[in-house]
């Protein structure tokens, strides 16, 4: 049986990772087509990006589960200090693609390649330590927890969800954050018109 924290964590990764995957698309679409993006749209989509992965859920790992592990476990201990300096490190590498966004929207056309690198490497940096996560650590811990810590950490992740998750009812200014995002964003990425 797979504990909560675990699916929440998986369900909070799923969703990050639709975001930043939609973001590339988003830009691989304006690129062929040779058209400007909607800044808003995408400062939009980076706020997301921003405020929950950084503010919300990286904090749950590196306080709950991870000093969690370090007390149970050797395993996996450099894996551990590598993905707690990723969550040190994510919020200036935010900054600096949420700065080479606004150089594009400001300077034009003689910016987007800067963005979109910064986007890439975000983007890479992004899925592959979450890919660290899902196959090591989140194994690792469903072997070496007790039924005590899973209680503890499910209750504690249970209370901080992904601000779009429906489990528990999302925040509204959130909520409608979300709405506006998959509405503006073309299809067939989002609701909007196409390109």
């Amino acid at each position: 049986m797979t504990h909560a924290a675990v699916r929440i964590i998986r369900q909070e990764h799923a969703a990050l990772a639709a975001m930043l995957r939609s973001i590339v698309m988003l830009l691989d679409q304006h690129r062929r087509k040779g058209t400007m993006p909607d800044f808003a749209t995408l400062r939009a989509m980076l706020f997301y990006v921003d405020e929950f992965p950084e503010k919300r859920h990286h904090p749950k790992e590196t306080e709950l589960l991870f000093p969690r592990l370090r007390a149970c476990t050797p395993i996996s201990r450099d894996l551990m200090d590598k993905l707690d300096n990723d969550h040190a490190w994510g919020e200036r590498k935010i900054r600096h693609v949420e700065h080479a966004l606004l150089a594009f929207e400001m300077l034009g056309e003689p910016r987007r390649l800067a963005f979109e690198q910064a986007m890439n490497e975000y983007v890479s940096f992004y899925l592959d330590h979450m890919a660290h996560e899902e196959r090591e650590i989140l194994p690792l811990a469903e072997r070496v927890l007790s039924a005590d810590d899973w209680r503890e950490l499910d209750a504690a992740f249970g209370e901080n969800r992904d601000l779009f998750s429906n489990h528990p009812a999302p925040d509204e200014v959130y909520a409608s954050l979300f709405t506006r995002i998959v509405n503006a964003v073309p299809a067939p990425i989002g609701l909007g018109p196409a390109l």
